[in-house]
């Protein structure tokens, strides 16, 4: 279980090579990188995140361990990165490794769904008309809402 918070950006080969290193047990890895996009027709210049050092770590290590608990994994890979980043630059990864491709998915979907909307992340919308605060969506809740036993 690998859970990092960090300004630079990363390399889902290597992240996906360290994640399956001296095993042989794995069958199965999935991965998932979200980028920033424009939502706003053209407007977006940029994104900003921002976050609590310690406590959004702390944060992710439990959604982490909670689909570790819930799916037999070998191993997983959270990445968040934050400050200033532009669209199409890669924003965070998920990527899970199991011995069987339904676990991998299912770990990696839960992980995507309780990152949207429990990761203590601030992100700003900086517009050519000027800048604004990200409200969270309906339909992420409702996502992961669908998890809840």
């Amino acid at each position: 279980m690998t859970v990092r918070v960090q300004a630079e950006d990363f390399d889902l080969g290597h992240e996906v090579a360290q994640l399956t290193l001296d095993t042989n047990t794995v069958g199965a890895v999935v991965s998932f990188i979200g980028l920033v996009r424009d939502t706003t027709g053209g407007d977006l210049l940029a994104m900003e995140l921002e976050h609590y050092p310690g406590m959004t770590e702390q944060a992710l290590a439990a959604i982490d361990a909670e689909a570790t608990k819930r799916w037999s994994l070998a191993g997983s890979t959270v990445i968040h990165r934050y400050g200033h980043l532009k669209t199409g630059e890669q924003i965070m990864m998920v990527a899970t490794a199991s011995a069987h491709r339904k676990d991998a998915f299912e770990a990696a979907e839960f992980l995507m769904d309780y990152l949207k909307t429990d990761a203590p992340f601030w992100k700003k919308e900086h517009l050519k008309s000027g800048s604004q605060w990200v409200e969270s969506k309906k339909s992420d809740e409702d996502a992961k809402d669908r998890w809840k036993a």
